[in-house]
């Protein structure tokens, strides 16, 4: 099984490193200096690869489960160059994001603002990494039918994804803690805009794009696929990311990999959010004086009213259902798929994947 794993994690780096060569040589083309084009080249290796590559993944899954098969050859890279524009996305996104929270480590390495002569360079940086999805999108799909939809895809989650994280600088800054700022419905939009659109609908929007899946259904008129998918993956993206809120709290380093900071970093969690719906008025003042503390006492005072007002049985019931009404949404799509007889039809696979991978999941 773990080699399976790697072995799939291999081959689609071997894409990666196509694709930015690709990416390098357009931009040596346009008679660059050698030091800027290494630059870039550097960004790209530090920025790209290193993470869990689960949304460019998710990607190449989802075309096979489509189509219902093993991909040519030439399949295979396509998705896997759609999975790496997802992973520049996340990459321009994340470098930004860092910049903006000043903060510390990425990946299990400094944040590149904070490598050695980046600093606010990384600015341009981000940008570069976005522009790069646009050169591989026209090289490798200028001519197919989807074209435009990939793009206008790609350009709307983009800017979702921005309404998002506007709303989540200005309710929960780390140097100005205001609680009354914070509400569960807040955290539900910023999770929304800022995560489950890129994290769990673009991928799975881009496979359905590029396996040809229309909006309209020749004998259900009125089901768009692609509304149907987001009915079911945005909900999912918000499942995914009240179950890591909830781990930033419950888990051990041991267990998730990390030291839990969102009590430090004044995060609008839905851990937070649900403790300030059950707090009585002098759990509150508790709450308003220590959260967003960089104090281990303050954080272990808040950590006391989490567990006081419990938030973990909160959890768990609000984690049975979810599952409960996501796997109902799936349901919805009939057995056999949805779409017309010799196209591509849309699966229910394509979301049972999504959800047993983070169902009851501990890291």
């Amino acid at each position: 099984m773990a080699d399976a794993k790697a072995l799939k994690r291999t081959r689609f780096t071997d894409v990666f490193n196509t694709i930015r060569d690709e990416v390098l040589e357009y931009v040596k083309a346009q008679n660059v200096p050698a030091d800027a084009l290494e630059w870039f080249h550097r960004s790209l290796d530090y920025n790209v690869p290193g993470g869990k590559l689960n949304r460019g993944l998710s990607v190449v899954d989802s075309v096979e489960i489509l189509k219902g098969r093993a991909l040519t050859d030439e399949e295979y890279f396509k998705s896997a160059v759609l999975g790496w524009c997802v992973e520049l996305l996340q990459a321009f996104f994340l470098v930004s994001d860092d910049l903006m929270d000043s903060s510390i480590t990425r990946r299990d390495q400094p944040c590149w603002y904070r490598t050695e002569g980046v600093n606010l360079i990384s600015v341009n940086d981000a940008f570069m990494l976005e522009a790069a999805i646009y050169y591989l999108l026209k090289k490798h799909f200028r001519q197919e039918p989807a074209y435009v939809n990939l793009l206008e895809l790609f350009l709307e989650t983009t800017f979702q994804t921005e309404i998002g994280q506007l709303m989540d600088l200005i309710t929960a800054p780390e140097d100005h803690v205001d609680l009354n700022k914070f509400s569960l419905e807040k955290h539900r939009l910023i999770v929304v805009y800022k995560t489950a659109f890129y994290s769990f609908y673009l991928p799975v929007a881009l496979a359905m794009y590029y396996c040809d899946i229309p909006h309209t259904h020749p004998t259900l008129p009125t089901v768009d696929p692609y509304k149907l998918a987001s009915s079911i993956l945005i909900p999912l993206g918000e499942y995914f990311q009240i179950q890591d809120d909830f781990l930033d709290f419950s888990g051990t380093p041991e267990q998730i990999g990390k030291i839990g900071t969102d009590i430090v970093d004044n995060k609008c969690s839905w851990v937070i959010n649900t403790a300030l719906s059950l707090a009585s008025p002098a759990q509150r003042a508790i709450l308003d004086e220590n959260y967003g503390r960089k104090n281990p006492e303050a954080e272990k005072r808040v950590k006391e009213v989490f567990y006081a007002v419990d938030v973990p049985g909160k959890y768990y019931k609000y984690e049975e259902d979810a599952y409960k009404r996501i796997n109902g949404l799936i349901e919805s799509i009939p057995v056999e798929g949805l779409g017309a007889e010799g196209q591509v039809k849309l699966q229910r696979e394509v979301f049972t994947s999504f959800l047993n991978k983070i169902y009851k999941r501990q890291k």
